[in-house]
């Protein structure tokens, strides 16, 4: 998808206002849903995955994940859907900015830490409750609201006890500053590769570096 071709064009009943994110596994827009009158995020699997059955696989995981979780901390997921040959979810517009633009402004004070901190704990024992580990949580993927909500995002490498798991044996996926020691060598993780990933994120947070170059 080419963004010169996708901007104000409509898909279903959104219409494309401008990109606001890449990666791997997906490039997010902001869209104006035509049809509740409010803004969203729209994040569409790449065109070249599309057709990969792993790849497409997972992204609709990842959009079952975050749907069934029903929390202040975790970014709402509206659908999933399909329209000319892209896959895409709709989700939350989140306004503000990722934990990792904040802390790259320099270390934050410890109440602000606290307060980050304690919100995406929230979140992630919400998730655990419900059988789903995230296996990604960075500064980059929590982003903070206007008025300091911090918000869980990318849920595309979660794990979903009640789902199949599509990480093959001894595959590692993550971000490596993050990993917890069995993530890394690409073992059996639980919910305690969150609570690692977590410390990981506070301790970056604290001093504006990272726990493990």
């Amino acid at each position: 998808m080419q963004n010169q071709k996708i901007i104000g064009k409509t898909i279903s009943h959104y219409k494309i206002l401008e990109k606001i994110g890449e990666g791997g596994m997906g490039v997010v827009y902001r869209a104006g849903d035509t049809k509740l009158k409010r803004e969203v995020a729209l994040k569409f699997l790449p065109r070249e995955l599309t057709k990969v059955g792993e790849a497409k696989q997972r992204f609709i995981q990842e959009a079952q994940a975050a749907a069934a979780l029903d929390h202040p901390n975790i970014c709402t997921v509206y659908e999933i859907d399909e329209m000319e040959g892209q896959t895409f979810i709709s989700m939350a517009c989140v306004k503000g900015q990722s934990l990792k633009e904040k802390i790259a402004e320099g270390p934050l004070d410890i109440e602000n830490v606290l307060d980050i901190a304690s919100q995406v704990a929230s979140g992630l024992k919400e998730a655990h409750k419900k059988g789903i580990i995230h296996r990604d949580i960075k500064p980059a993927n929590i982003m903070i609201t206007e008025d300091g909500q911090a918000k869980i995002m990318d849920f595309g490498l979660a794990k979903l006890e009640w789902g199949v798991d599509l990480t093959k044996t001894a595959a590692v996926m993550g971000t490596v500053a993050y990993m917890s020691p069995e993530q890394a060598k690409g073992e059996e993780a639980d919910q305690r590769t969150d609570i690692w990933s977590w410390g990981a994120m506070m301790y970056e947070m604290l001093t504006g570096a990272l726990a493990f170059k």
